[in-house]
């Protein structure tokens, strides 16, 4: 089985609300090792979380180590106030505060740092995201001051010019990046970025109700032609669902992406799966304490 390489342990797939409201008391260890145990059952072994406020990806490092797993943690996401991203981490107004923020992660010994540049796709309409994007000279300074402090950064990041402008000023990863064009997989190809599309979080929309069938399987396949055009150029592409988002669930969410891929892509499985495997070694190597 693949590792998860985009997780949120403090969400459980079905109300953001009340999964983080079962930790605001203090961070729940019998919830943790609930979804610890599930992962387990499914033969992951490594999980790369993508923050939160409360310390739940913190704990959960500490507890994973018992269950014989690779835990990676920014601690917590950073982004800029007004912008999207309180609902996984903190928040700054300027970047004498990012940088604050950035030593923060490092005294808690966080492994890598997150970065919200976007706003989440607006699953209502095609072609919307629900918050405009930071400018380039921000972007730039996050990750020079994150780099500079010996980590690597994982962006979340959609829309073409802004997962273009990250890609050339050295992130990381691009997780989800939906909304891409040529530019954008040229510069992540170009500048070695890996990128984690997180399909699962579209495709696994379908039938829920919440939203028009049709408007969902239509972000899916403009995000299926990207992901295609993106691996037949060589670019690195890892597995990872964003498990614990809508529909999403721990242990099941990587094997909807694994799923998703072989639809989207249609080559010789094992072929597929050994790529995929490279791209997650790329994943643990990266993305670590350094």
């Amino acid at each position: 089985m693949f590792g998860e390489c985009h997780a949120h342990l403090i969400m459980d797939g079905e109300n953001y609300r009340k999964a983080v409201a079962v930790h605001e008391n203090g961070v729940r260890e019998d919830v943790i090792r609930r979804w610890l145990e599930i992962y387990q059952r499914k033969g992951v072994s490594f999980i790369r979380d993508g923050g939160d406020a409360l310390g739940v990806s913190e704990r959960a490092r500490e507890i994973a180590k018992g269950y014989g797993m690779d835990y990676r943690t920014p601690i917590f996401a950073i982004h800029k106030e007004g912008h999207y991203g309180k609902i996984v981490g903190r928040g700054f107004q300027d970047l004498k505060e990012y940088a604050l923020l950035v030593k923060e992660v490092k005294r808690h010994g966080g492994d890598f740092i997150k970065i919200m540049l976007t706003g989440i796709v607006d699953f209502r309409t095609v072609g919307v995201l629900t918050s405009s994007p930071l400018s380039r000279g921000e972007i730039h300074e996050m990750i020079h001051i994150a780099h500079e402090e010996g980590f690597a950064v994982m962006g979340h990041v959609n829309g073409d010019e802004t997962v273009k402008i990250a890609a050339e000023e050295g992130i990381d990863s691009v997780e989800h990046g939906n909304y891409i064009g040529e530019e954008a997989i040229e510069a992540m190809r170009q500048n070695h970025t890996i990128w984690v599309p997180t399909v699962a979080t579209v495709k696994d929309l379908e039938g829920s109700g919440r939203y028009d069938d049709g408007v969902i399987r239509e972000i899916y396949a403009i995000q299926s032609d990207r992901i295609k055009k993106a691996w037949d150029l060589g670019v690195t592409l890892a597995i990872g669902s964003d498990a614990g988002a809508y529909r999403v669930f721990h242990g099941e969410g990587i094997c909807d992406e694994w799923r998703c891929f072989q639809e989207i892509i249609g080559e010789e499985k094992e072929e597929m799966k050994k790529r995929l495997q490279d791209s997650e070694e790329e994943v643990r190597k990266r993305f670590r304490t350094s």
